[in-house]
């Protein structure tokens, strides 16, 4: 379409609106009727440690929304010369896991607790051992769990338990409810129903029955939703938060919200058996469709699902590109004590380049990128550092090479172990920045996970767009019409995006690499009880 036909289709309230609220950015992503990407905004934010406790206020929730919700109106308006009135639907996602609560008057009850925080090792083992499945310390009922166990008062007033996406959507639409995607980061999902798993609940239940709190955990947990499911429109209200000048109207048909897992799924049309996608950014995390489940619970493994409830083993580190672009902000430092003024894009490129022409090893020069614990190695907390044997030849080279390969080293360890549960998978999509600089990260990543590794030219777009996709699904979604069906036909057609098969020499280097970071893992522990 021209610019005069995407005027006239925003002009008409056709266009549907994706924003995700990721870690350190909240992006809005507006597409047309052939589903590709006509404006975008953003907001720049980031968490606070407080109290120990790694959280985001809510009134910076609203900030950020607001302003990402604005930079797209003015980007429709410098392109394209129309107000954004109207909307045809609209979709929003977030961070997954985490802790919300609330009490019988809507009121905040505790600090937004986020999916970085390790502090709930006690709820989670105990969670993992009562059901016999994998819980996380990052999902909501460990936290909720855990919270128990401290003696938490604000415990007995709950009324409402969510996520972050599940408030942004209870804010705009009236609706308690949440994707199953979403949900299932929550609390196990029972595959045959879709929805939270009953004996597993009447389990925790009855786990804390003697505490007399006067709730049960279905009374306090959202509604579960499948993608394409009526999950309300957007209120007078609503409309007032997203767009504070009360220009956007309301009505807009709004989606169930989905954590940045379900909408990189989407995003990278892995939504169907044996399809997986991988997503590196602040986070790293891998995601892969089952055709059988595993043969035994792995603490190093999520079980979680599409947005249409297919189990998935997702395999996620806390820990991926921060470490890289605090290196970054300090070259980028250097270069102006130096007296050259150099584009932190440059910056970037310049690193990532370097690495590929690093030893395949490192030489022994190791990273470790933890800004925060990291469970697949058993970290509770992390200390970023990089060592070397004293003999390693510490080139420019070679420590990029390092930063590229410790950002997703702890995933490779959790890949390995699906790769020792024959885990098939016939594509594996990447996105997210890691993959920004042309086939390094992408090539790299290949050789860390030892299968073929694609990135669409809509990868960039990442977890916004996704999320625009499952709002399209919910407007034009026709009687059976499956969302594997949609996007496969209606969205991405032939798209399969650039492939990097992996490189045997690069596969070695990487497993020599991995063995060295395995081995230094204590000093990495002894440095998170050290340094205080």
């Amino acid at each position: 379409m021209d610019k005069q036909q995407l005027a006239t289709l925003i002009s008409e309230g056709k266009a549907v609106l994706g924003m995700e609220l990721g870690s350190t950015r909240i992006k809005a992503v507006l597409i047309g009727e052939d589903h590709a990407p006509i404006a975008m905004g953003a907001h720049d934010w980031e968490n606070r440690l407080e109290d120990g406790i790694w959280t985001y206020h809510l009134e910076d929730v609203w900030t950020g929304i607001q302003d990402a919700y604005a930079s797209l109106v003015q980007d429709v308006k410098v392109q394209y010369g129309v107000a954004l009135e109207s909307l045809a639907g609209i979709g929003v996602s977030a961070m997954m896991h985490g802790y919300l609560a609330f009490d019988k008057n809507d009121e905040q009850l505790a600090q937004f607790r986020t999916w970085r925080n390790t502090m709930t090792e006690r709820a989670a083992a105990e969670l993992t051992e009562l059901f016999g499945f994998n819980i996380p310390q990052r999902w909501s009922i460990a936290h909720l769990d855990q919270a128990i166990l401290n003696g938490e008062e604000h415990v007995a007033q709950i009324a409402h338990l969510t996520t972050l996406a599940g408030y942004i959507h209870w804010q705009l639409t009236g609706q308690k409810v949440l994707g199953v995607g979403e949900a299932s980061g929550m609390f196990p999902i029972d595959d045959a129903t879709c929805d939270f798993n009953e004996q597993m609940i009447a389990k925790f239940d009855q786990r804390i029955a003697p505490k007399g709190f006067g709730w049960t955990l279905k009374d306090i947990l959202p509604s579960v939703l499948n993608a394409g499911d009526d999950a309300g429109i957007l209120t007078e209200k609503g409309a007032k938060l997203l767009d504070p000048t009360g220009t956007l109207k309301s009505g807009a048909l709004v989606c169930p919200p989905e954590g940045d897992a379900g909408t990189g799924m989407v995003a990278t049309n892995s939504v169907a058996v044996r399809t997986g996608n991988v997503s590196a950014g602040t986070s790293v995390f891998a995601m892969i469709v089952l055709e059988k489940a595993l043969s035994k619970v792995y603490p190093e493994i999520d079980m979680v699902t599409t947005p249409t409830g297919k189990p998935v083993a997702m395999v996620h580190c806390n820990n991926c590109t921060s470490d890289i672009n605090a290196w970054a902000g300090m070259l980028h430092g250097f270069a102006a004590a130096a007296g050259q003024e150099v584009d932190m894009g440059k910056v970037f490129v310049t690193l990532f380049n370097a690495a590929m022409e690093g030893d395949k090893d490192c030489d022994g020069v190791i990273n470790y990128n933890y800004f925060s614990g990291e469970p697949v190695t058993g970290l509770d907390e992390g200390r970023p550092m990089m060592v070397r044997m004293p003999d390693s030849k510490l080139t420019f080279a070679n420590f990029a090479r390092s930063l590229v390969y410790g950002a997703i080293v702890s995933l490779k360890l959790g890949m390995d172990i699906l790769a020792g549960e024959q885990v098939k998978i016939d594509s594996l999509l990447g996105h997210g920045g890691f993959f920004k600089t042309p086939g390094v990260g992408q090539k790299l990543m290949a050789a860390a996970l030892g299968t073929p590794v694609s990135v669409m030219e809509t990868a960039g777009e990442g977890g916004p767009w996704g999320m625009a996709l499952l709002a399209a699904y919910r407007v034009n979604r026709k009687e059976g019409e499956t969302l594997e069906a949609y996007l496969s036909e209606k969205v991405f057609g032939d798209n399969k995006g650039t492939k990097a098969e992996p490189d045997a020499a690069d596969a070695e280097g990487f497993n020599a690499y991995t063995k060295l970071f395995v081995a230094g893992l204590d000093a990495e522990r002894a440095a998170t009880k050290s340094m205080r």
